[in-house]
């Protein structure tokens, strides 16, 4: 079984190398052939199926480190193994790539730098006109922050007991509902909260409410993860007492659970709660509401003097909302 982890995992990573390579050997051959590079990505693959048994040999590949031979940076130094070497060139040629496919041009960066000049002009101009009307929008923001953490807290703490490996009991109904809770937390929150946004913006219209809505969904499915993780770190002795006395699951859960976790939770909460008032100013932009929406709105009028203003009432709320929220997380996980 060893030995195939062995080749499956050379594979993959021969596999990745010589795929980039294959793809920077087309790139700067398009300029001399019509068709690019004509050896088909498929031939790549197949040497590196074949050099995926080199294990056999070479004891020092990737895969023999991970399943066969771990002692192999203990008996040779490391930059005489092969898989030095590799992880070298892999790091090397996926610089390169990522160069390329992002189109880095530092070049472009510094002689385009005048097509920018009239706007930072406006942006250290601001309009203070708009401070009231602006600071009501940011209050809508923290607001709507402030209610799509509160509405998320019930579901995500009900949630995660039964997302937590240690409480869920080992059988097939058991391990049913773990996993069911945990991939559908998984999934919601790979989804960002702008999408959740475009989602509920036409579900609901565009508003303060479909931006909570989307901060609400996204909230539920992080802090469902950050609880569940801390109620796996638990200590595992008051839980083994109480049910040593015949108590049961919900007994187990309201006196050797609840008591370990109120402190992070409420960390968890406030940090979260940070995090949705940067978040609000996301969604806004694609009809969440808040300020958001009047950046955006003031950013495509190409107001900049009015864009400016909002983005200092933006930068003063998140510095404010980070001292307080790193004060009150640091007393309640040192409590």
């Amino acid at each position: 079984m060893n030995r195939l982890k062995t080749f499956l995992v050379d594979f993959v990573s021969n596999t990745y190398i010589l795929v980039l390579i294959h793809f920077l050997i087309n790139f700067y051959c398009e300029s001399f052939f019509d068709n690019g590079f004509n050896i088909k990505l498929l031939y790549f693959i197949a040497i590196a199926f074949m050099l995926s048994f080199r294990f056999i040999i070479i004891k020092d590949t990737l895969g023999s480190f991970l399943y066969l031979n771990k002692e192999i940076f203990s008996q040779k130094k490391a930059y005489n193994t092969y898989i030095f070497y590799a992880i070298l060139i892999g790091i090397l040629l996926t610089f390169i790539t990522g160069v390329i496919i992002v189109e880095i041009n530092p070049v472009k960066f510094f002689m385009r730098f005048s097509n920018t000049l009239n706007i930072l002009k406006d942006l250290f101009n601001p309009n203070f006109e708009l401070f009231y009307p602006m600071l009501l929008k940011l209050i809508e923001t923290i607001f709507l922050a402030l209610m799509a953490t509160i509405l998320a807290i019930p579901f995500a703490f009900f949630l995660s007991f039964f997302a937590a490996r240690n409480l869920m009991p080992n059988t097939f109904l058991g391990n049913t509902i773990y996993t069911l809770v945990r991939t559908i937390a998984t999934a919601f929150r790979s989804i960002e909260a702008i999408v959740w946004a475009i989602i509920f913006s036409v579900w609901v219209g565009i508003g303060p409410f479909a931006g909570m809505l989307a901060l609400m969904i996204h909230s539920i499915a992080s802090l469902v993860k950050l609880y569940s993780e801390q109620i796996e770190n638990i200590d595992n002795g008051p839980i083994e007492a109480i049910q040593a006395t015949g108590a049961n699951f919900l007994q187990v859960w309201t006196f050797a659970v609840i008591p370990q976790i109120i402190s992070p939770f409420l960390a968890f909460t406030i940090y979260r709660w940070d995090i949705n008032i940067r978040m609000a100013t996301i969604v806004g932009f694609v009809g969440g509401g808040g300020i958001g929406q009047a950046l955006q709105q003031q950013q495509q009028l190409l107001r900049w003097k009015n864009v400016s203003m909002i983005m200092i009432l933006i930068a003063f709320t998140v510095w404010i909302m980070d001292m307080i929220s790193g004060k009150l997380r640091n007393y309640l996980m040192n409590k």
